[in-house]
């Protein structure tokens, strides 16, 4: 099969599945046919598919992967205060390293919003559907929702990461308080030392909270760095912290603070 001829495979075979989608017709545009097919993928629910399926989705997600450009972690300058740190900004699912930390929600099963501009979405979306029917079984056997501030860890399988460490940040519709910022170091330490525990050397984290879940970005970023860094005052087998942020704004803040 041809990029396009997978592409519409997958379409094809999402939209069977449901009865709703049996009329739906499949746009000649490239960029909407990505968009339809991304649509099916986050909002299917956790159930079987079958080997063939996932077969040709991870060789076309494999291929978009390799269109994106893959970054590799070690190439990525250490700032000058200390060479385990980086600051990077750019897409998370580019990163070629051990671990990225995926901002999730409470259910653990990624953005179920067609086309969301979450990085809960966009992480689920290029995995490929075994992420949810993984995070799906973990939930299942903890029989509860992820409590704020823990973190799993799970296969990354069609990014060119290892591993992805989904933690829930604090949902900040109130006034900050010292709860909600000893909860989101929480979510930082409990990464590290999943990490750690998974004899990872390198992990890239997000701007976890300060997007859907509105914490405010200036004190995220401070709690950031001060946590990573007492972690790694005592922790000597994670060798690579990456603070990856997407907006500029992100950015200008942790390129202040780090200097």
């Amino acid at each position: 099969m041809t990029h396009e001829e997978k592409r519409i495979y997958l379409i094809k075979q999402l939209l069977k599945e449901n009865s709703h989608f049996r009329l739906t017709e499949i746009p000649a545009d490239m960029q909407e046919q990505n968009n339809l097919l991304r649509s099916l993928m986050n909002v299917r629910p956790p159930q079987p598919i079958s080997p063939d399926f996932l077969k040709i989705q991870d060789e076309y997600l494999s291929e978009e992967c390799e269109k994106r450009g893959i970054v590799d972690e070690s190439t990525l300058p250490a700032i000058a205060r200390d060479s385990r740190l980086v600051l990077w900004q750019g897409d998370i699912t580019t990163l070629k390293v051990d671990a990225i930390v995926n901002a999730a929600n409470s259910a653990l099963l990624g953005c179920f919003y067609p086309l969301h501009s979450c990085i809960d979405n966009i992480i689920h979306s290029r995995s490929g559907i075994q992420l949810r029917l993984f995070c799906n079984e973990l939930m299942r056997r903890q029989g509860q929702e992820e409590p704020t501030g823990k973190a799993k860890i799970t296969p990354a399988f069609n990014l060119p990461c290892r591993y992805i460490l989904h933690t829930v940040g604090p949902i900040i519709n109130h006034p900050l308080s010292d709860q909600d910022c000893k909860l989101l170091a929480s979510c930082y330490r409990s990464c590290l030392e999943l990490a750690a525990e998974h004899a990872c050397k390198s992990i890239a984290f997000c701007c976890i909270s300060t997007g859907e879940f509105h914490f405010p970005n200036e004190k995220a970023a401070e709690i950031a760095i001060e946590t990573t860094e007492t972690y790694l005052a005592d922790h000597k087998a994670i060798e690579r912290v990456i603070f990856n942020v997407f907006k500029d704004r992100d950015l200008s803040i942790y390129k202040r603070l780090l200097e």
